[in-house]
């Protein structure tokens, strides 16, 4: 994917990384002879060490990364870098294949989602000393935390919500959604734009499959998420219902994209993503890869905080995380690298919010009169959500296959073969396997 966005001259695309790094917050390194166990790893300032770095995202946060790998590098001559850097499809299966053959690299760009069973599985270093966290949320920092022990450190700020095509809108004469919009609101204002498109154009995507903007709708109803973070099935099967049921109406309607074209898009892919090619309207979305649309489709994105019931349906999060592997040989190294990318008013400055909005609130602070528009998107999409949002879940332990068979059963129903009922049951029946 790297080489494809390189050839098609982008600037931009998704998500994370992280490393390491220790330091000078009272904790001296001591100079120990390089060993192949874990705790014997910080250098001496003059002994070369190489650190394996692995990360997601866009081309703009590619390049972003690679500057400051170039100018901890300068600054720390005897540490140098091999990145390892790609598009966010294909990423989780070749670091958990790295990680299996005890080959995966020494700082690592984690998802919330994945943390809970990298944990169980004691696969991340303890971070909780050596990195200067004093500018940090503390409810954010919390998301890193496993057992009292820091094992993640949190990117940037984050929260999931709408982008929509401004000029788009404004073209049709229709106002942009205001504040505390609501699921029948969305639902209404997709069925009067769709009348005003064309053929292939459409207001926003078939929910049937979208397991996030379900979990947005029953949130937002008041029952919980659909499956809790101590690991239970709870969807809830008269919301389930009539989420299901609506989105087969607005599909019969054709109001949103039939099947085979909506699963062709891909975000952020100038080619095969409808918002940018100018075929949709509005579109789930995190707040770090506002930025990355606003570059693509300039001066045409607005940002909006997700439908509410009657309770909201949106939440905070971090971005991304930066952990580091328990079999590094250079987890104290790591540790100083890490301390330096967060708080480093140099090395935040390159990062800019191609990870969101920096963690440490002095950066923020400094930074925020240089923000260009994609980061006021950016910071307005997560202002937005923080009025009034829901606990965020990063997901329970064991349960990170459920979701392809999430999808499977999903799909088989946005394509008509099973009904929305036995979609419920097959997928009751799927969650029995990972209950504990």
């Amino acid at each position: 994917m790297k080489k494809k966005f390189l050839r098609l001259g982008i600037t931009l695309l998704l998500l994370t990384s992280f490393s390491t790094a220790c330091s000078s917050l009272g904790v001296k390194d001591e100079a120990k002879p390089k060993t192949n166990t874990a705790d014997t790893s910080a250098s001496n300032g003059n002994e070369s060490v190489k650190l394996r770095i692995m990360w997601w995202g866009s081309q703009a946060r590619h390049d972003a990364t690679l500057k400051m790998l170039d100018l901890y590098t300068k600054k720390h001559p005897n540490v140098t870098f091999e990145p390892e850097y790609s598009g966010f499809d294909g990423y989780l299966d070749k670091l958990s294949t790295e990680a299996a053959s005890k080959n995966a690299p020494d700082i690592i760009q984690m998802d919330a989602a994945w943390l809970a069973d990298w944990n169980a599985r004691g696969q991340l270093s303890d971070l909780s000393t050596g990195i200067n966290i004093n500018d940090v949320d503390p409810k954010l920092l919390e998301t890193g935390e496993y057992n009292g022990k820091l094992t993640a450190v949190p990117l940037g700020g984050n929260a999931w919500g709408m982008i929509y095509d401004k000029s788009a809108l404004e073209k049709l004469g229709i106002a942009p959604p205001k504040d505390g919009w609501t699921w029948e609101d969305y639902f209404s204002m997709g069925e009067k734009i769709k009348s005003m498109l064309g053929k292939d154009q459409y207001p926003f995507k078939d929910g049937t499959a979208d397991s996030t903007l379900y979990a947005n709708y029953q949130l937002s109803k008041g029952k919980g998420w659909p499956i809790t973070q101590e690991g239970k099935f709870n969807y809830d099967k008269a919301t389930w219902l009539e989420y299901a049921n609506t989105f087969a109406d607005l599909r019969k309607k054709g109001i949103v994209p039939p099947p085979d074209v909506q699963l062709a898009d891909i975000d952020l892919d100038p080619t095969q993503d409808m918002l940018i090619k100018g075929q949709l309207i509005f579109k789930g979305m995190h707040a770090a890869q506002v930025s990355a649309y606003e570059s693509l489709k300039p001066n045409s994105i607005g940002v909006a905080a997700i439908p509410k019931a009657e309770q909201p349906g949106g939440w905070l999060k971090a971005t991304f995380y930066f952990s580091v592997n328990q079999d590094s040989k250079y987890k104290e190294e790591a540790k100083k690298f890490i301390d330096w990318f967060i708080n480093d008013p140099e090395a935040t400055e390159i990062d800019g919010t191609t990870r969101g909005i920096p963690i440490s609130n002095n950066i923020v602070s400094v930074m925020k009169p240089k923000f260009n528009q994609g980061d006021q998107l950016t910071v307005e999409m997560i202002d937005m959500t923080a009025k009034s949002s829901q606990a965020f879940n990063p997901g329970a332990p064991g349960w990170a296959d459920f979701g392809k068979e999430e999808s499977d059963i999903k799909q088989q129903l946005m394509f008509g073969k099973i009904t929305p009922e036995q979609a419920y049951d097959e997928l009751a029946k799927a969650a029995k396997k990972y209950e504990k």
